[in-house]
C-alpha cells in the first residue's frame, strides 16, 4: 500500500440517533474498530444544533485496517452517504460522521466545506491539516478545532498504535543452545 494512514472517524450522534446501527454500518465498510474514546457531550459549538438537535454525543473510533492516503476523498464522500441513511422523515440528520486519518507526522480530517487552510482533493471533498507531529507528539493548529485540542492525548495513542502496525517491534532471535 502507497502512503499507508491510519483511517480515524469522528462521530457525532443526535439523541434519537440509533447508535448500534450507525456503528454496524461504519464497521461493515470500513472493518474492526481496534480504538474508541468514550462518549461525551459534545456543546463546543452549536453549528449542529439547528439540524440535529441540542443533545449531541461525540466519540471518535480508529480502526485496525490501514487505508491508503489518497482514498480519503473517496471514503468521505461513502460516510456522507451513510448520513443520508441515518436521516429523519423531515431530513435532518441524526449522524455526521468525520473520516480523517493519521500517520506518524500528522493527522488530515475530510470536510467537504472548502476553507483557506484547506486543500481540495478533488470530488467535492477538502483536506485539513489538524494537527502535526512535533517531539514525537500530535500538537494543534490555529484552527484545530477545540473538540479535537481538548482530546489530542487520545490522537497521540492512535499515531502510536499506527506505529506498531508500520513499525512492529522485531522478533526475538531464537535462543541459542548451549553446545
Amino acid at each position: 500500500m502507497d502512503y499507508p494512514a491510519k483511517l480515524v472517524m469522528g462521530i457525532i450522534t443526535a439523541d434519537d440517533c440509533n447508535e448500534t446501527d450507525v456503528f454496524k454500518t461504519i464497521t461493515e465498510r470500513f472493518g474492526a474498530i481496534d480504538i474508541k474514546s468514550d462518549p461525551m457531550v459534545f456543546d463546543v459549538t452549536d453549528y449542529y444544533v439547528v439540524e440535529m438537535g441540542k443533545k449531541l454525543k461525540r466519540q471518535w473510533v480508529s480502526f485496525e485496517s490501514l487505508i491508503s492516503q489518497d482514498s480519503l476523498s473517496t471514503i468521505k464522500n461513502e460516510t456522507v452517504k451513510m448520513e443520508h441513511s441515518f436521516k429523519r422523515a423531515d431530513g435532518t440528520r441524526t449522524v455526521n460522521l468525520d473520516p480523517g486519518y493519521a500517520t506518524m507526522h500528522n493527522f488530515v480530517l475530510a470536510s467537504t466545506k472548502g476553507y483557506s487552510h484547506r486543500i481540495y482533493l478533488g470530488n467535492g471533498i477538502y483536506a485539513e491539516l489538524t494537527f502535526v507531529c512535533k517531539k514525537k507528539k500530535f500538537r494543534s493548529l490555529n484552527w484545530t478545532y477545540f473538540d479535537y485540542r481538548d482530546n489530542i492525548a487520545f490522537f497521540d495513542s492512535i499515531r502510536i498504535k499506527f506505529k506498531s502496525q508500520i513499525c512492529p517491534p522485531p522478533k526475538a532471535d531464537k535462543e541459542v543452545k548451549n553446545v
